[in-house]
């Protein structure tokens, strides 16, 4: 197997993984398919949806199909010749225990057997609500059959999967990823997170995936187990899972469930479709509750594929325009706990501006204090405090407030500024004078600065929000505090229609402080 990077956004990634049986693009969808029941077959799913690559699991197959499996091979099986991923069966055996009687090296020796293209060990799920003693065995348990895997294989032509363990104890998950990383896996899944999805615990699923991406090889894809539903799609790619699987579309449908990309609603609760698919365009929430029992689950899982499918391609359309931040701030309003989990991002500031590229095609927009956490807010903050020093001739400090037109200096309200400035002060201390910008989300905007990639290239939703009010004014303080021995003045052109006094009274604090004289002049 080989997996080719082509565009990044966060630390998400468009990429193209290729089998023995076909190429795919990541971040893709593989949808579950279970050989007993199938809504929709794989040979639909590849015509009617374009499936590239999708997943089964060979513990069932092995079960009830074991020999006609093996001698037809997994794909003539399936009558589905592109890319087939296989669980081992893990997750029956964190549902029934001791009641799946399997071993890893049956599993392993399995999936070659029938020819998967991309295969799992049999690993031990952690599960929720455990004991750290019995996480601890999960993932002890399951890097020992991870050892194991170069002594059972005999096929070099199968891309094999590597699990992590740990499931709520982010140090053993860690620890897992750490272990893991050492092996020869093409591929690594985050293990355990069905239970934290089922239950909206989107924060705590946070804290899994950054922990185990931060300890496991930047180039392998990331494989995430059960992510059953589009409204969290953008969240799992922006923190960098390349893969997911979910069976959800068919469950959902056999429960009278109908998918939108913000949630799910019952269909005798609905009065319309707000679906253009091909199966909403046809019909309606009467014509469907008309329909027989199986004829409506099947058109029910058609429509949530198809909602799964598209809000992938959102996804991806994001990644290229480099916007994948906006879409996942909008996603993340469909849910309080998607929203919890969109401000659990701020602690992960520096993975993200560390993966996120430097610029990017296309502007960004700010809305509100959610996006201080963005990677080109943060990124211009470090750079701001570690590697800039205002010029040399600069011996006051204008401060100057945001305008609509960008660049800001070229802007007529800071000629405007400037002119009476110039005219309060003279001509002698004008000449002095460092022009800065304070504006949201950015803090300080020196005016050498102004035309670099973001500072320019953004739009400020208006009224700003208290959180991002105090977050400039905190910046313009530091900025005025880091460079107190350049400044003998600083001059301060309010605008308190749009600020307040918030900014005044951080620049009268700080100056104050250090002895630095302070000059307010009102905007008109």
């Amino acid at each position: 197997m080989s997996f080719e990077i082509h565009s990044r956004d966060l630390s998400a990634r468009i990429g193209q993984v290729t089998t023995k049986n076909g190429v795919f693009e990541t971040p893709t969808l593989l949808p579950v398919i279970n050989p007993n029941v199938q809504l929709i077959s794989p040979k639909e799913m590849m015509d009617e949806f374009g499936c590239e690559a999708l997943i089964t699991n060979a513990y069932i197959i092995k079960k009830t199909f074991e020999e006609e499996a093996v001698e037809k091979g997994l794909h003539d099986f399936l009558g589905f010749p592109k890319s087939v991923m296989t669980d081992s069966g893990a997750y029956q055996l964190l549902i029934y225990g001791k009641e799946v009687q399997l071993s890893n090296e049956e599993m392993i020796r399995y999936q070659e057997k029938i020819g998967s293209d991309i295969a799992t060990i049999l690993d031990v799920p952690t599960g929720w609500r455990v004991t750290r003693q019995y996480a601890e065995f999960t993932v002890n348990e399951t890097f020992k059959r991870a050892k194991e895997l170069a002594k059972i294989k005999s096929r070099s032509d199968i891309a094999w999967v590597g699990p992590v363990q740990g499931g709520s104890y982010l140090d053993l998950v860690a620890e897992s990823a750490k272990k893991m990383r050492k092996l020869p896996f093409q591929i690594h899944a985050l293990g355990s997170p069905t239970p934290v999805m089922e239950q909206y615990l989107f924060s705590t699923l946070v804290d899994m995936i950054v922990t185990a991406k931060l300890n496991l090889p930047s180039e392998r894809p990331l494989h995430l187990f059960g992510a059953g539903h589009p409204f969290m799609f953008a969240l799992a790619v922006a923190l960098g899972c390349d893969l997911f699987d979910s069976a959800a579309y068919a469950i959902f449908a056999r429960e009278g469930r109908y998918m939108t990309e913000t949630g799910t609603a019952r269909l005798n609760e609905l009065e319309y479709l707000p679906c253009p698919c091909p199966i909403c365009s046809r019909t309606s929430p009467e014509g469907l509750l008309a329909a027989g029992r199986m004829e409506r689950q099947r058109l029910l899982a058609r429509h949530n594929l198809y909602v799964c499918f598209a809000e992938i391609k959102r996804v991806k359309q994001a990644i290229t325009e480099g916007r994948l931040w906006e879409h996942l701030a909008i996603r993340a309003r469909a849910h309080p706990s998607l929203y919890s989990a969109a401000k659990q991002l701020s602690k992960y500031s520096r993975f993200f501006e560390e993966n996120n590229p430097v610029t990017k095609s296309s502007g960004i927009f700010f809305f509100d204090s959610l996006d201080l956490s963005r990677p080109e807010v943060v990124h211009y903050k470090e750079r701001l405090t570690e590697r800039y020093a205002p010029p040399k001739t600069a011996k006051a400090l204008l401060l100057l407030p945001q305008t609509k037109t960008k660049p800001y200096h070229k802007s007529w309200e800071h000629q405007e500024a400037l002119r009476k400035v110039q005219h309060e002060l003279g001509n002698k201390l004008s000449k002095i004078l460092h022009a800065c910008t304070y504006a949201a989300p950015f803090g300080v905007v020196p005016d050498e600065l102004d035309e670099v990639y973001p500072l320019s290239q953004h739009e400020t939703a208006s009224p700003l929000d208290r959180e991002t009010v105090d977050h400039v004014a905190n910046q313009v303080s530091d900025y005025i505090a880091r460079n107190r021995e350049h400044y003998r003045k600083v001059v301060l052109v309010e605008n308190t229609e749009a600020w307040g006094k918030e900014i005044t009274s951080a620049c009268k604090r700080v100056c104050k402080k250090f002895s630095i004289p302070l000059l307010t002049v009102g905007q008109e």
